[in-house]
């Protein structure tokens, strides 16, 4: 299974439960996840990430870092336009600005239907329509696994005394 990071997984640990400054063995573990192809963040996801400030950005913008870390693929623009569509229905600007960059990291995702999964902070809403709606919904909608960090930590099982082999 490859794991794809929402920026706000990223952004939210970082400033909420992992502090690079403090849990820096939990970003080598996610470094080395990286590495072995088990965790990635596609590129507009990072760029949301990088385009601010603080340690994690210059972490994430350390070459050997970001070379691990960001996925090495190009959207597919069908895809991308079929979880518009299908996820959050036919928007008009204001409602395409909401969305934001969500429907590339869902159709990375879909790219390779049963093998990936999204990770992110965001909280189901099903309440929630078109524009407004919240990526683990759009991503039952097509088929998309998605699950928070908690899960992903418990399913790749890290612990405080995980070592790089």
């Amino acid at each position: 299974m490859l794991y794809l990071l929402d920026a706000d997984t990223v952004i939210t640990a970082d400033r909420d439960q992992y502090p690079l400054r403090r849990f820096g063995l939990f970003w080598d573990w996610l470094h080395y996840q990286a590495q072995r192809d088990v965790v990635k963040i596609p590129w507009e996801q990072f760029d949301e990430v990088v385009s601010g400030k603080g340690e994690i950005v210059d972490w994430l913008n350390d070459g050997e870092i970001k070379k691990a870390l960001v996925l090495d693929e190009e959207p597919r623009a069908d895809i991308v336009s079929r979880v518009v569509v299908q996820a959050y229905g036919d928007l008009n600007d204001v409602e395409l600005e909401l969305v934001g960059r969500d429907p590339f990291l869902i159709g990375y995702a879909c790219a390779d239907l049963g093998n990936r999964s999204v990770v992110t902070y965001e909280k189901s809403a099903p309440g929630q329509k078109r524009g407004k709606r919240k990526v683990p919904d759009a991503c039952n909608i097509v088929g998309v696994p998605s699950l928070n960090l908690f899960k992903l930590i418990d399913a790749l099982d890290f612990t405080t005394d995980w070592r790089r082999p």
